[in-house]
């Protein structure tokens, strides 16, 4: 199969504020032919994540920031389409980090092959993907889910936070959920089966709202937001709660620091532990994670939601809507049928 060229989408400028298309290239790049060993790949899904908004800024973090002028990069699945390598062969499906783009040449090292299920393979980028992996993780690992313990989850439509309330119900918590619209708050207590939610929209005061949707506390706070929502949550953290912290979005964007919560003497107050967390750092539970989530699957105990755009010149339009909330469930572009 011989493919000239490629489009993908080059980081123009470093974002100032919330992210506009002008600060997106759609490039087409010549693909090389193949050496031996290497494989290419016809990407069909790509994903968009909010963690992507850091590394267009130029500061050190856990992961290196996008380079202005190159291409970008993120969670894809794709299918082999030519091989030079006899353990990939045409037709074979994969995972990468190499998203944003329609074609890769790779020596394979930095792909991974996706096991055969019944699963369609985009789940490979959100429920059983890095956001289901987040979910879970910061749940079980780093607040220490217990049954019968009363959950909050800031974002709580959205790939992660969709996922933790179903992962919450099944380990028998009583769950809430902030959201910000109202076909939102119908899918989480409709299709997901909270037991309540507050639309930090419409809700008027944020902490009076939690605190009527957690009439005896919260034990467990998944953190997806920060701002107002951190403040509020822990004025109402029962004593020994844990705050794992996935997220901040509210402040991906700020184009100045902002003020930190008034209130965190509660976390002594209350002994609280808060926990910040990258899922990276976590990936050896991957397998078992996969195993326990495609049980929980097949069994119809979970499911997911994905919002879906159609062609790579969409992708930056796709990241940008994470922003102003445009996506329930796992935010996707398809590149490919």
């Amino acid at each position: 199969m011989f493919i000239e060229k490629s489009r993908e989408i080059h980081l123009k400028r470093r974002p100032d504020g919330v992210p506009t298309e002008s600060d997106f290239l759609l490039e087409s790049i010549p693909v090389p032919e193949l050496n031996v060993g290497e494989i290419l790949v016809e990407n069909r899904w790509m994903s968009v994540d909010p963690y992507m908004r850091g590394r267009m800024t130029d500061r050190k973090s856990y992961i290196e920031p996008f380079k202005v002028g190159a291409v970008l990069e993120g969670g894809a699945v794709g299918a082999v389409v030519e091989s030079n390598n006899p353990e990939f062969p045409v037709g074979s499906f994969v995972s990468s980090m190499l998203g944003w783009r329609e074609y890769f040449v790779s020596n394979t090292s930095d792909v991974q092959k996706l096991p055969n299920t019944d699963i369609p393979d985009q789940a490979f980028l959100g429920i059983l993907g890095m956001p289901g992996m987040t979910a879970y993780t910061g749940l079980n690992t780093i607040a220490q889910l217990q049954p019968g313990d009363r959950v909050f989850v800031s974002a709580a439509s959205g790939a992660v936070g969709a996922i933790a309330c179903q992962i919450a119900k099944l380990k028998g918590c009583y769950v809430a959920g902030s959201v910000g619209s109202s076909d939102k708050e119908k899918y989480l207590l409709d299709e997901l089966g909270v037991d309540a939610v507050v639309n930090y929209k419409t809700c008027g005061n944020l902490e009076a709202a939690i605190s009527e949707a957690c009439p005896e506390g919260i034990d467990v706070y998944f953190e997806n937001v920060g701002g107002a929502h951190l403040e509020a949550v822990l004025n109402l953290m029962n004593d020994h709660g844990r705050i794992a912290v996935c997220g901040m979005i509210d402040q991906y964007n700020a184009t100045e620091a902002a003020p930190g919560p008034a209130n965190l003497g509660q976390l002594i107050v209350k002994k609280l532990t808060m926990r910040g967390f990258i899922v990276f750092d976590h990936w050896q539970g991957y397998p078992e994670f996969v195993e326990t989530m495609s049980q929980w699957i097949k069994n119809g105990d979970v499911s997911w939601k994905e919002t879906v755009l159609d062609g790579i010149e969409q992708a930056p339009a796709a990241f940008i809507g994470l922003f102003s909330g445009k996506n329930i469930g796992k935010m996707l572009v398809k590149l490919r049928d």
